[in-house]
């Protein structure tokens, strides 16, 4: 079997399994939703005081920060093996389907210590289905794919994103309970049928008459040069996106509408993020994923800085629509280069990465919420402008690096 017939069967495979985890992000984003809509009302009916439901949500990200990485290392030793993978992402989910269930049963009746517990243990097993899916996808898809398909998970988080606000207006008067075992549910049936598309996503077996090609031996990936500075600009563009969408966007917005219209106007930003992910993962394919990050990272602090001096509500819709779709390429473009950089069967160990940095970032939020730094005079510039130096800095940078790869691998050649 030829190199373009095994890349051809291989093909739809991959795109199955895609499909499967852009319908994972989608639906495990919406049961973080979930859970941050109902996470005060449970801790009260736990005896936990209002004040430290904000406190819970910063070790969320601190388990998750931890744990991503830790399951991308452990998608590095599972994953060479499609039906072992399969089966570790459901008995993980089965166990933290479980947990996040409970939540709403045992609120009331078992205290703050269990209820806590139960959070902790939902977090740490929920991290499987971020990056060891992502690193069977980056294993099994052939590499011009990578970035479409990547685009194609994405997606999900994009729709998830953009459905949010809805969610929120929609649930918070119903009961806890059906929402917890809807979502749940659902999940656990999207893991079932991710790890039967593992098992169809393996390379399939070469002819026993052909002649196997060596393998070089895979060494333990080091996290010096470029994979530290990329990971280090990841982290950067997180906390930019972090303060400027979590934090900045409702109050510019507030500046031309009322607080009830923000349920229509804050998915302005995530439609911009879904319609550019197809279109530039064309660029990716061509020009890598580096560029496109730099790049987008540029335009983005343009757009917040559009958004920061907007005079009219139209213009500040266009803004948010810009660095809506600037976020989007450098999602896309971030999972696409983590699994290039890992090539040398640490895909698992980078991606998990990625997402560590983008829970730290989400706890540094998080943090300066609870901090109040926005709100005090001193800081509310530091925070306002913060988002634009962030992007504007590790969008530069990246261009750096991809332009130093690109002239090393011209002297390669």
């Amino acid at each position: 079997m030829t190199t373009v017939e095994l890349t051809e069967e291989r093909a739809p495979a991959a795109t199955r399994l895609g499909l499967h985890l852009a319908l994972l992000q989608l639906v495990f984003s919406l049961l973080w939703t979930t859970y941050v809509i109902y996470l005060p009302k449970l801790a009260a009916q736990a005896g936990i005081a209002p004040s430290a439901v904000i406190l819970i949500l910063m070790l969320d990200q601190a388990i998750f920060t931890l744990s991503d990485t830790a399951m991308g290392l452990a998608a590095d030793r599972i994953g060479r093996v499609a039906a072992r993978f399969g089966v570790f992402i459901a008995l993980v989910t089965a166990v933290s389907c479980c947990a996040f269930v409970a939540l709403p049963f045992v609120a009331a009746s078992a205290g703050p210590a269990v209820f806590v517990g139960l959070i902790v243990v939902w977090a740490l097993t929920s991290s499987v289905l971020r990056a060891p899916p992502l690193t069977l996808l980056g294993r099994h898809a052939s590499r011009p794919t990578v970035p479409f398909l990547m685009a194609l998970v994405m997606l999900g988080y994009g729709v998830a994103g953009a459905v949010s606000p809805y969610l929120g207006v929609v649930l918070r008067d119903y009961d806890p309970r059906l929402p917890f075992i809807i979502s749940s549910a659902a999940l656990l049936l999207t893991a079932l049928g991710l790890s039967r598309a593992a098992q169809g996503g393996a390379a399939p077996a070469a002819p026993v008459a052909a002649k196997p090609e060596p393998k070089p031996e895979l060494k333990p990936m080091s996290l010096r040069g470029w994979p530290l500075l990329f990971i280090g600009a990841m982290v950067i563009l997180a906390l930019g996106y972090q303060l400027h969408f979590s934090i900045n966007s409702s109050a510019f917005y507030l500046r031309f509408a009322k607080q009830e219209d923000l349920q229509w106007l804050m998915p302005v930003f995530w439609i911009g993020f879904n319609l550019v992910l197809f279109p530039a993962s064309v660029v990716v394919k061509h020009r890598g994923g580096l560029i496109v990050m730099g790049v987008a990272g540029l335009l983005g602090a343009l757009a917040i800085v559009m958004a920061e001096l907007a005079g009219a509500l139209t213009v500040l819709i266009v803004a948010q629509f810009i660095a809506g779709a600037a976020w989007g390429c450098m999602m896309m473009s971030a999972m696409s280069a983590a699994v290039a950089i890992g090539t040398t069967g640490a895909e698992g160990k980078v991606t998990g990465l990625v997402f560590s940095a983008l829970a730290l970032a989400t706890f540094a939020r998080i943090a300066a919420v609870a901090g109040g730094l926005q709100k005090l005079p001193d800081y509310a510039p530091l925070v306002q402008w913060a988002p634009v130096a962030c992007w504007l800095v590790a969008g530069a940078g990246l261009l750096v690096m991809a332009a130093a790869a690109l002239q090393g691998r011209q002297k390669s050649a």
